[in-house]
């Protein structure tokens, strides 16, 4: 077979295309099928190796991203550039795009809640040593893949020439009207988000809320547990939980104590002097705290008061009361020792007998 049959053969015309055009279009397919899989393979080798020895986060999250790229991706990548060699009937080719763009934006689809799975994960691993948080961590994942999957949905119908805004309208509506009928749930919901973002607190931490006080032994997708010094839970509500004001005793790195002590009146002088003194004494032999101050602050109804300011420099509550309970008893052996006397209330009554009158002068 000569040159010229050769060409004449290329020539030739099947089903609208010459047989020059197929092949090309076949080439071209079957290059970019076979290379498209191989250079994901070589790239996620790569970035694998490296990651382990240098874990980035950029090489994490391009390993997530090869990891979610799909085989039929790459089919249709072949597809559309071998399509641009051959001319096919208008209806075969309106929906061989279609179905293009729709695994092309599935695939979008699935690089974005990669990168969302990721970068979850990333947090949960850098600020969680333990399984709390791990619900709303779990809402943040589902909140992000949902958008994630809307934004490719909604970019898909773009694409395919569907006028989005009024669609994106109705949605506004509907979703206002949702809205509306669960706002509680929702308030909830987003409180949940608002604590995995922001924590103010955490399992295990122990929290005042108005009455309520306890440890945190479960945070949840609606409501938060709390249980009691009693023993009994307290279940609240997200929503309710962060509109209160929180007092969170377990982040304290000290604790600042202030008592007074009250002594009679009827004490000498001299001793009132030295009771500061008798005061830091007893504080400075317990450990581990640091004193800050002992004053006579002033003179009560009943006694004579003095005031003593210290830290605890340990955030458990018994070691604080260990702490208080041996200064206090240091005192009391003190002022034993001195003879100084607490005061108590007590009440001075004092009776004046009227003198009787004599009988009248005449």
């Amino acid at each position: 077979m000569n040159l010229e049959a050769i060409r004449e053969l290329g020539e030739t015309v099947y089903y609208g295309n010459t047989l020059t055009a197929w092949a090309k279009a076949f080439v071209q397919f079957a290059v970019w099928f076979t290379v498209l899989p191989i250079a994901r393979a070589f790239v996620t080798r790569r970035v694998r190796r490296h990651a382990e020895h240098r874990p980035m986060r950029l090489l994490l999250l391009l390993r997530s991203l090869l990891d979610a790229t799909k085989r039929i991706f790459g089919v249709a990548v072949a597809t559309w550039l071998a399509m641009r060699w051959i001319e096919v009937p208008e209806d075969l080719g309106r929906a061989v795009r279609v179905a293009i763009l729709v695994v092309v934006w599935w695939q979008v689809g699935l690089w974005l809640t990669a990168a969302v799975s990721h970068l979850i994960d990333a947090r949960r691993g850098h600020e969680l040593a333990s399984a709390e948080g791990a619900a709303s961590l779990n809402i943040l994942r589902f909140v992000g893949m949902v958008v994630a999957w809307a934004v490719a949905f909604l970019m898909l119908l773009t694409n395919l020439g569907v006028q989005i805004m009024p669609l994106i309208a109705g949605l506004g509506i509907g979703g206002i009207a949702v809205a509306l009928a669960v706002q509680n749930l929702l308030a909830d919901l987003f409180a949940s988000l608002s604590i995995a973002l922001d924590k103010p607190f955490r399992v295990g931490d122990f929290l005042i809320t108005g009455d309520e006080k306890g440890t945190v032994e479960r945070i949840g997708i609606k409501s938060t547990h709390l249980r009691s010094l009693s023993g009994e839970l307290i279940v609240m509500p997200n929503g309710e939980l962060l509109k209160s004001r929180l007092r969170n005793y377990t982040n304290m790195s000290e604790r600042r104590v202030a008592f007074a002590v009250g002594i009679v009146y009827e004490t000498p002088q001299e001793i009132v002097r030295e009771v500061p003194g008798i005061l830091e004494r007893a504080i400075r032999s317990q450990a581990p705290t640091r004193f800050d101050r002992a004053h006579f602050a002033s003179f009560g109804d009943f006694a004579l008061i003095f005031e003593a300011v210290y830290y605890v420099l340990d955030k458990d509550y018994t070691r604080y009361m260990d702490v208080q309970q041996a200064i206090n008893l240091s005192i009391l052996e003190r002022f034993d020792a001195e003879g100084v006397d607490f005061a108590y209330p007590t009440r001075t009554v004092h009776v004046e007998r009227a003198v009787e009158a004599g009988p009248p002068g005449r």
